[in-house]
C-alpha cells in the first residue's frame, strides 16, 4: 500500500490495473478485496469490465492505511 493518499478525480472511473497501481497493491489483492467487500466496484455496461470510482479508491486507502 502506498504511504501517500492517491491523487484521483473523486468522480472519475478507474480500471482494475489503474486502481491497483495507484494503491501500490497487486491486481490479485485488489480482486480479493473486492470479492470480500473491502472495496466496491461497478461494471461498465459496454464491456462488463470492473471500474472503481475515485471516491471509493480514497475511502479504501484511508480504511487500510
Amino acid at each position: 500500500m502506498t504511504a501517500t493518499e492517491p491523487k484521483v478525480d473523486k468522480d472519475g472511473r478507474y480500471s482494475t490495473k489503474e486502481t491497483a497501481k495507484m494503491l501500490g497493491i497487486s491486481r490479485r489483492t485488489l480482486d480479493d478485496h473486492a470479492r470480500i467487500g473491502k472495496i466496491k466496484y461497478g461494471r461498465r455496461r459496454s464491456n462488463g469490465r470492473r471500474f472503481y470510482t475515485g471516491m471509493e479508491i480514497v475511502r479504501y486507502w484511508r480504511a487500510e492505511a
